[in-house]
Formats: structure tokens, C-alpha cells, sequence
């Protein structure tokens, strides 16, 4: 298959790999790159040569969020269903679809790991991330909450309370011990480790395996967590009617600038993500 923003390659046996390249972009994820991701995780879903599959990104970063210079609304990669609310509705669709997949599908994060960019790794079944990721969704300080509403399912409510109150990341270490991510490790042993992971897994035949990964799902399920997640792209939707969202979201322009002046505004009362001082 011939692709404009990812690289595709099996990197050991049965192991099939998908990295995001758009460096440039920070691989933010707009709507051609979203599509090819899911194209490649169906193909590798078909392939009785491959076992699992491992999500990354190349550059400084696995992604940092929606590609907010794009428009969102032309070409999406599958219909959703309109009115209110549409585009958290449609983004939520797809992540379930990685989750629906038969086979595991492991997200290897290092940098940033923002905003949409963390609901593609929620996605994933096993999420391998370096000591010193950041992982955050800065969305909500003026925008709204996540489309896909998944902390105090991965971090309990507590954590997930603090963490939707400021718009704050969890370094990867954090990640790992607070329940988002599975094991963290310094980055220049992530992607051995991840690739070593991978390869011990695919060793379980896929038609057990698929089994093993959708019983964790059930589970998940049973107590709501698929239901509330794709409940929270009402509340997602609500936001945006709030004065304070309206106002942020009209400054807006499609082009590089006006995107890092927007993002800057959020966050320099903060002091954090770019704006922070070294």
C-alpha cells in the first residue's frame, strides 16, 4: 500500500508496525492520516501472517493532538452520524475500532502525547511509554473536554479529577504508576522493549489471543466504560455552546500562526507545554 503519512514495516516475526510521519506536523492527526492508520491496522487485522501490531511516531514526538490548522469537517475517513456533536462522535468511532480489532495493537509513545494524540494510545490495548513523555489533554483549560472521555477509567477519579481541572500532563513515569500507560522505560530502551514485548506475544495463537484481549474489553464494558466514553461526546458537545469556549474557538484561523498563538494563549498563564521556561 502506498501512504502519505505513516511508514509501514514488520519489524520482527509476525510483528507489523505503523509509524506517524509527520514530523513536521508534530504528526498531528488530521483526517488522511487518521484513515491511514486505520487502513493499516485492518490490514494487518486481515494478514494470517502478523500477530500484532505496534503504533508510533516518528520525530520529537508520537503526536501532539487533531491537526486544529486542518478543516476536520471535509473528508472524514467513514460517515457518522450529523447534528451537534458529530466530530467527537465520529473520532470516539474510530478509537473503539482499534479496540474492537481481533488482534493487540501496542501504542509506543515518547515526547508529546497530547490531546487527540492520548485517545489514539487509550485506543491501543498496551501502551509502552518513555520516562519522559508528557501526556496531557490541555483542551480543556479553554476549549472543552476530550472527545473521547477515558481518564477516570485508565487513572481512577481522584487523578482523573486533577488532571481535567488544569489541563497538567503526566510525564511517563506518572503515566505508568498512576494506570494510562502500562510500563514506562528511559527512552532509549522504549523501542527495543516495545519490540521485545511485541514479538513474546505474538507467539500466542492469534485465535487464543484475540480471545485473551476482547475478555479484558468485556470486562471493561460490562462496568460501562465503552458507554460513558461515547456518552462524553454529549458533554464534549455542550462545552462548546459555553461563552468561554465560543470565544476561544473564534480566534481560530486555519493556517500554522494563528494555531500556536491560540495554543500559546491557553497555556501561558500555565507555564507549560511550549510555553514553558526553560
Amino acid at each position: 500500500m502506498s501512504y502519505q503519512h505513516i511508514i509501514v514495516d514488520d519489524p520482527r516475526p509476525r510483528v507489523r508496525r505503523i509509524t506517524l510521519n509527520r514530523p513536521e506536523k508534530r504528526n498531528a492527526l488530521n483526517n488522511r492520516l487518521r484513515g491511514e492508520i486505520f487502513e493499516a491496522l485492518e490490514q494487518a487485522d486481515r494478514d494470517p501472517g502478523i500477530s500484532i501490531s505496534i503504533v508510533r511516531g516518528v520525530g520529537p514526538c508520537f503526536s501532539a493532538g487533531y491537526d486544529l490548522s486542518a478543516d476536520n469537517r471535509v473528508d472524514q475517513p467513514y460517515h457518522s452520524a450529523s447534528g451537534p456533536g458529530q466530530w467527537s462522535r465520529h473520532v470516539v468511532e474510530g478509537w473503539f475500532s482499534i479496540w474492537d480489532l481481533a488482534k493487540p495493537v501496542i501504542a509506543q509513545v515518547h515526547g508529546y502525547c497530547l490531546a487527540g494524540g492520548t485517545e489514539l494510545a487509550t485506543a491501543c490495548d498496551v501502551v509502552y511509554v518513555a520516562d519522559d513523555a508528557q501526556i496531557g489533554y490541555p483542551p480543556v483549560r479553554l476549549m472543552s473536554p476530550p472527545d473521547m472521555q477515558y481518564h477516570p477509567w485508565l487513572v481512577g477519579m481522584r487523578r482523573a479529577m486533577e488532571l481535567m481541572l488544569t489541563g497538567d500532563a503526566m510525564s511517563g513515569r506518572e503515566a505508568a504508576e498512576w494506570g494510562y500507560a502500562t510500563r514506562s522505560f528511559p527512552l532509549a530502551e522504549l523501542e527495543a522493549r516495545t519490540l521485545d514485548f511485541a514479538e513474546r506475544a505474538a507467539k500466542v495463537p492469534i485465535e487464543l489471543q484475540q480471545l485473551n484481549k476482547r475478555s479484558v474489553h468485556r470486562a471493561m464494558e460490562i462496568m460501562g466504560a465503552r458507554a460513558a466514553m461515547r456518552a462524553g461526546t454529549e458533554i464534549q458537545a455542550l462545552a462548546f455552546t459555553t461563552e468561554a469556549s465560543k470565544a476561544y474557538m473564534s480566534g481560530f484561523r486555519r493556517d500554522g500562526a494563528s494555531v500556536k498563538a491560540q495554543l500559546d494563549q491557553r497555556d501561558t498563564t500555565f507555564g507549560d507545554y511550549r510555553t514553558k521556561k526553560e
